[in-house]
């Protein structure tokens, strides 16, 4: 990079706030998707939003193209740094501007938590409903740009039905705010476009979201099972008899066995365990209770354990959050894959992962939101085996031609990136292609922001894309041999 551009970056934020020195950019050259890496050739660390809009000018007056990132726990490579690029790093952007409980609304910075907007409002009775597993350490930001879930997202929603407005900066150092206080801006729905455009669009710098009041009622039940597909029937017959719960959520052996070994929840033996959540007024989540327990028991459960306290339910989404965490007990590398089948199609998904498990030689551990389909495989390798590393990529791309192939979708809230962006072409049309490209060039023209992710590449408007990009894995055959 050149250096009078770092030197033009530091006279804007401060020396120590811009990061060159190679040992210091390693911390920065992937997100938690480290099997794709690469060194920005610097990092700013901004303190506010003027900071981060002067960096974006001095960037796009430069043509230097920039990688907006928060806490680095995205796993789909979204925060991959561009060779010769900028990183602007919005860990200090970590204040609470305004808790409006009247008005139901939390005014945060980007680098504030997940959790600690739940922190911040719990005290009057309120909480805020997206809960990604990696909630205590995720920021809001990263949220917004990935149009985050978490296991309450069945019943209420992503990352998208609860912000209200934000502000952001658009690739050529524009200040915009997209809708604001009210639960419904007047215009387009541009609000809608920026959330879930995983960093392509603008850099957002504040966010307004919206908090829920505490249900009057939680009640929530463990089952256990001998097949996946007896705990699919399960979930298929629950969601069939009318009820939507606050979560169902799955696991299967190898995903127990791991969260024994790492916060020892102390689940029952079995195959595969369902965590199923209610809430709301307290006569309706005790009737459809008894329902829920009544068709586990049809279904062949062979253990029930009921939460009788806030601390017994607590030690049993303990095992389920720290699942992904929890795989490096077991493996000393694990890739992590996010794909979404309907809920009718989850048996036979799942029968072909674990033959695909048997073929590669890999363990496949499961994990997932099943009542809207979203399975998040565990694929364990050791990268220090020669091939292992390659073979878990070829297994986790099996995975998403699996989804499709059940009329499904390649991420469910982690993301394109640039892990998944080669599979674009598999999932719509070159028309379809054409029209998001347009979007983001309406945006970013000069394509500096967040370049390389979503999109195949090369893509440009009017191309006809070929077949997706295969991974070195996969061009040399792997994959059929697995």
């Amino acid at each position: 990079m050149d250096a009078a551009f770092l030197d033009e970056l530091r006279g804007l934020v401060g020396a120590a706030s811009v990061l060159h020195d190679p040992l210091q950019l390693l911390t920065y050259e992937c997100d938690a998707l480290p099997h794709l890496r690469e060194s920005p050739s610097a990092v700013v660390l901004p303190a506010s939003a003027a900071d981060v809009q002067a960096v974006v000018r001095a960037c796009a007056r430069a043509g230097v193209p920039f990688v907006a990132r928060g806490h680095g726990t995205g796993l789909s490579g979204g925060a991959l740094p561009v060779k010769g690029g900028v990183v602007i790093a919005l860990s200090r952007l970590n204040r609470v501007l305004e808790v409006d409980v009247e008005n139901q609304r939390v005014t945060v910075e980007p680098g504030v938590t997940n959790l600690e907007i739940t922190r911040q409002v719990a005290r009057f009775g309120y909480y805020y409903a997206p809960d990604p597993s990696s909630q205590q350490v995720c920021s809001i930001g990263g949220n917004v740009a990935e149009n985050s879930g978490g296991a309450h997202c069945l019943k209420y929603g992503f990352t998208t039905h609860h912000v209200l407005g934000v502000e952001a900066v658009l690739p050529d150092g524009e200040m915009v705010h997209l809708g604001g206080p009210l639960a419904d801006a007047a215009g387009p729905d541009l609000l809608g476009l920026v959330v879930g455009s995983e960093g392509t669009l603008a850099i957002v710098t504040k966010v307004i979201v919206r908090i829920l009041r505490r249900p009057e009622a939680v009640q929530t039940l463990l089952a256990a099972f001998e097949t996946i597909d007896a705990a699919g029937g399960a979930v298929s017959d629950i969601i069939g008899a009318g009820i939507i719960p606050a979560a169902i959520e799955m696991m299967d052996a190898l995903a127990i066995r791991a969260a024994e070994a790492a916060v020892a929840p102390n689940f029952p033996p079995a195959d595969t365990v369902l965590i199923v959540e209610l809430d709301g007024p307290a006569a309706e989540v005790a009737a459809l209770f008894g329902v829920v327990r009544e068709v586990c028991s049809r279904r062949g459960a062979t253990a029930i354990e009921v939460a009788q306290t806030d601390d017994h339910r607590q030690r049993i989404w303990r095992g389920r959050k720290a699942a992904f965490a929890a795989m490096g007990r077991l493996s000393h590398n694990y890739y992590v894959q996010d794909g979404v089948v309907p809920r009718t199609r989850l048996p036979e998904v799942l029968g072909r992962i674990r033959r695909l498990e048997a073929a590669s030689g890999l363990r496949i551990a499961n994990v997932f939101h099943a009542g809207d389909g979203n399975l998040h495989p565990l694929i364990c390798y050791d990268e220090r085996v020669p091939g292992e590393a390659d073979r878990a990529a070829v297994a986790a791309a099996e995975i998403l031609s699996y989804c499709l192939d059940a009329g499904g979708s390649l991420t469910g809230e982690h993301g394109i990136g640039a892990d998944k962006s080669r599979f674009m072409p598999q999932m719509f049309s070159p028309d379809d292609l054409d029209v998001m490209q347009r979007v983001r060039l309406a945006f970013d023209p000069g394509n500096l922001s967040n370049p390389g992710k979503v999109f195949p590449a090369p893509r440009l408007c009017g191309e006809v894309p070929g077949p997706y990009r295969r991974h070195p894995a996969e061009a040399a055959g792997l994959a059929e041999r697995m």
